[in-house]
């Protein structure tokens, strides 16, 4: 089954289909690049990752905030997140670092930035609140293989929810964790680090996520250079890239309402920038603490004051 377009992520060329060359109407009368779910990340050519230093900063931003409204939806409300651990898990510690940090996002300075987001006009507006709720995880042990599709992922979920082993919602954003033995096939670690989108499965609009496991690429889908404040490189790779994705997930979750004019969504307009680091107890660079961990997530764009990464707000 052809899955509609992926949400941004990081910029991808593999799997678009015709509605990533669809455009639509901007505030300023032209025309924005719609997002495709796996823009954004930008990833550096093999041959250049040995070479690259600190990224540049995201280009100054426009009047408008830098990002435009294009009359889609937002998330409302608690947001729930669910976990499907796909592949082989066993012993690693990423299992309680990630579930910490589903559990502990919401409610914060960091999160707090997609309020900024809203759906609706004039004296209607809707927007989102500062609520995540972790409500449970599944895994799979590698009912589509180790090389996955993206309707593999599509399906996933839908296996998960089908099976009962997790509920059917509407308001919750579903990831897919690859383990490291795990590959998806069109353009983890070469194109993208993560991607969301959304389908219809059993008549009921899902959001999902693809979360790939960057101990395949740590020079692509991390900072190793700050190491790991949780002495697990991947699992600290994998929390960035989940921040990332669950900020577009609940601020674009159709792929119709918050992205700039070259097709990209909020968090992918400041992948890979981090603000100001502190030293970990383990000595790592961290810049962040959610519930009793220090993360390094990747700053996010703050939709006021004519728009700029951060991570917190106001």
């Amino acid at each position: 089954m052809k899955l509609r377009n992926l949400g941004l992520a990081l910029t991808v060329y593999g799997i678009m289909t015709a509605a990533a060359n669809a455009q639509a109407v901007s505030p300023g009368g032209g025309h924005d690049v719609v997002p495709t779910g796996k823009g954004g990340w930008n990833l550096p050519a093999a041959s250049d990752l040995a070479k690259r230093g600190r990224p540049k900063p995201p280009p100054p931003p426009t009047a408008n905030n830098g990002i435009n409204y294009h009359n889609g939806p937002v998330m409302l409300g608690t947001v729930n997140i669910y976990y499907i651990w796909y592949g082989d898990w066993s012993g690693n510690s990423a299992v309680d670092i990630l579930s910490d940090l589903a559990g502990s996002i919401g409610g914060t300075p960091w999160y707090n930035i997609n309020t900024s987001y809203y759906s609706g006009s004039g004296r209607q507006l809707k927007h989102v609140s500062n609520s995540v709720a972790f409500q449970g995880s599944t895994t799979d042990d590698y009912s589509r293989g180790k090389s996955l599709s993206d309707d593999d992922v599509r399906d996933v979920v839908a296996d998960a929810i089908s099976s009962g082993r997790l509920p059917k919602d509407t308001n919750g954003v579903y990831f897919v964790l690859t383990s490291a033995d795990v590959s998806e096939l069109s353009g983890f670690c070469s194109n993208y680090c993560g991607w969301h989108t959304y389908d219809k499965i059993d008549s009921a609009n899902i959001k999902f996520a693809f979360i790939g496991n960057p101990d395949q690429c740590p020079s692509a889908c991390t900072r190793s250079r700050y190491h790991s404040p949780n002495d697990n490189i991947g699992a600290d790779g994998m929390a960035s890239i989940i921040a990332h994705e669950l900020s577009e997930s609940v601020t674009d979750p159709q792929l119709n309402a918050w992205y700039s004019s070259k097709g990209d969504e909020n968090a992918d307009k400041c992948a890979f920038t981090f603000g100001n680091i502190y030293t970990a107890p383990n000595g790592a660079g961290a810049n962040v603490q959610l519930g009793t961990r220090d993360y390094l997530i990747q700053q996010n764009w703050i939709n006021a004051n004519g728009g700029s990464c951060g991570m917190s707000y106001p």
